[in-house]
């Protein structure tokens, strides 16, 4: 059986419809049946009332609109690259001073790290069958899941840092990816700038990528990645202190003259101040005290997350500039009582 149809205009786009359709059959052909659409006809908005009433003839012209979601977002792939390896996640964390193991795997799972550092030391006594058989780091931060970043934690020596890293090397399977730090003084864990320059040599003409911590000292900063090291990690505060960012300027510099990735490193205390760091345009962030030594390491740890994300997003997004006065967000002409 034969059906007449018409020709209408839908949306700009002429379409056939039967000549006895109604707006409701329309919509219904159009595949709008049961959806909320608004439906201008001819010039004229049609309450939803009367769509099954409203007859459409041939020359009709009808505009429908539907809600979507305000604005669209901006899709930046926006990832993190140290010594040729790609990253999503631009945190990293350590893995000490937690409860224990599960704690350990929890928090850094929550954190969305992939890459985790861990501190090389002797192992238990061959007497102390129970710490043998203990679970090792390596159960819950597997290198087939992570990467490991073993770092130089407590040597306060050049040559004590260089066999730390040629250790980590052996354990790890030809590793070459090492954080090298050497401590000057004990009470406030300070590199020691001038044994940091020498390891940093004698490790990248051995074959390290050598992620350095370092003073935030810009100056230094471009001595070390003269040397070759792969990032630079100025501290932001004592390490395990919580103190935030003590010299925003120095790091802002570093991260200006930078030709490699820069990453704050120790001092970090709570979200805000991670944040702080990625909106001075660091590459990433390292911190472990202020997970691990957190009331709920598990929720601090998703709150770091979502801080170097935010910092990021607002850093590729560029701050409003800084003003000394007001400035309205509302036009102040036209106002309704002048």
């Amino acid at each position: 059986m034969n059906i007449d149809t018409m020709q209408i205009e839908v949306n700009g786009q002429t379409i056939a419809c039967a000549d006895d359709a109604t707006l409701a059959g329309v919509l219904t052909e159009l595949g709008y049946g049961g959806q909320r659409v608004a439906v201008e006809h001819n010039g004229r908005i049609v309450p939803s009332t009367e769509h099954d009433t409203t007859s459409i003839a041939a020359g009709d012209r009808l505009e429908i609109v539907h809600a979507i979601g305000g604005g669209q977002a901006e899709s930046v792939a926006d990832t993190f690259t140290v010594a040729g390896r790609t990253f999503a996640s631009r945190l990293l964390v350590g893995t000490g001073k937690y409860a224990d193991l599960d704690e350990t795997d929890a928090a850094i799972t929550a954190s969305g790290a992939e890459i985790v550092t861990l501190a090389i030391r002797r192992t238990p006594a061959l007497t102390d069958p129970e710490a043998r058989a203990a679970r090792n780091l390596l159960d819950v931060v597997p290198p087939e899941k992570y990467t490991l970043l073993p770092n130089t934690a407590g040597c306060y020596s050049a040559d004590e840092a260089v066999r730390t890293c040629r250790m980590a090397r052996e354990l790890l399977g030809g590793h070459s990816l090492v954080k090298l730090e050497v401590i000057g003084d004990e009470k406030t864990l300070y590199p020691d700038v001038a044994e940091t320059l020498v390891a940093a040599r004698e490790l990248v003409a051995d074959g390290f990528d050598v992620m350095v911590y370092t003073s935030d000292d810009p100056i230094i900063a471009r001595k070390l990645e003269d040397i070759g090291c792969c990032a630079i990690m100025p501290l932001a505060g004592p390490i395990g202190s919580g103190l935030g960012i003590q010299n925003r300027y120095n790091v802002a510099e570093i991260v200006a003259h930078a030709n490699v990735p820069v990453l704050v490193d120790a001092g970090v205390g709570t979200a805000s101040d991670a944040a702080i760091a990625m909106e001075l345009g660091c590459d990433g962030v390292l911190l472990n005290t202020a997970i691990a030594s957190a009331g709920k390491p598990v929720l601090m740890a998703q709150a770091m997350r979502h801080a170097v994300i935010a910092g990021r997003q607002a850093y590729l997004a560029g701050r409003m500039p800084r003003r000394r006065y007001a400035s309205a967000s509302s036009p102040m002409t036209d106002l309704p009582f002048q």
